[in-house]
């Protein structure tokens, strides 16, 4: 269990909130505007109302006890900027902070921060990825161009064993799980994601692919 310390209670910081609180970690949000707070109590283990660019108020908030800090002030630049440059000042181990432009990201990370999430600019990514593909899912980056998609199986893989395709080999990418029903499972179980990837398994039309590979190389695959 961590504790974390969000600032900014928008949409962003709020369902960052409720995700941290039901996975059990203690979540303190703060907020300028009290509404806000009181809208994510249910979700917080504390709230408190005040202006983050106030060294006083962020000094009252302990935040050098927190195991991360989350700067989720996206529509208000310069007091992401202040209240970044004070968290580190103060000694807070982990800030991430929230941007929506790359010279944004550029100077959060001269004052200190130590990661940059972009919600609108990553949703974006994965939609275009999403819904300019015939076959793709979901998927996550890892880096600059590696990734992990699942995928539909293709027609042409139906009936078709692991080995026999040889993806690995001919195109640079690797299944790492598939989601379905396989073979191997007893008639009426839950579909589930099976990561001991074996040759003799045989692809149906129910799976979806876990594939890990550079951008490229995945898109030319599954062209």
């Amino acid at each position: 269990m961590k504790s974390i310390l969000i600032i900014g209670m928008g949409r962003f910081g709020s369902y960052t909130a409720r995700r941290l609180y039901e996975q059990g970690h203690e979540v303190m949000g703060v907020d300028l505007q009290a509404e806000m707070v009181e809208r994510a109590m249910p979700f917080l283990t504390n709230g408190q109302i005040g202006d983050s660019t106030d060294p006083a108020f962020l000094k009252s908030l302990g935040p050098g006890n927190f195991d991360v800090c989350i700067v989720a002030i996206g529509d208000d630049f310069k007091s992401s900027l202040v209240t970044t440059t004070l968290l580190k000042e103060m000694g807070v181990k982990h800030v991430v902070a929230e941007a929506s432009e790359d010279v944004h990201e550029f100077l959060l990370k001269r004052m200190g921060a130590d990661d940059i999430i972009y919600p609108h600019k990553q949703l974006g990514e994965w939609a275009a990825v999403r819904y300019g593909s015939d076959h793709v899912t979901d998927f996550f980056k890892l880096g600059d161009d590696v990734a992990v998609y699942e995928m539909e199986v293709p027609d042409k893989w139906v009936g078709r064993t692991i080995g026999e395709l040889d993806i690995r080999r001919r195109f640079g990418i690797s299944i790492i799980g598939i989601r379905g029903i396989l073979p191997v499972f007893p008639k009426g179980a839950k579909p589930r994601t099976e990561v001991m990837i074996m040759p003799e398994m045989t692809l149906r039309k129910n799976m979806t692919l876990l594939v890990l590979g550079d951008d490229a190389k995945i898109q030319r695959c599954f062209k």
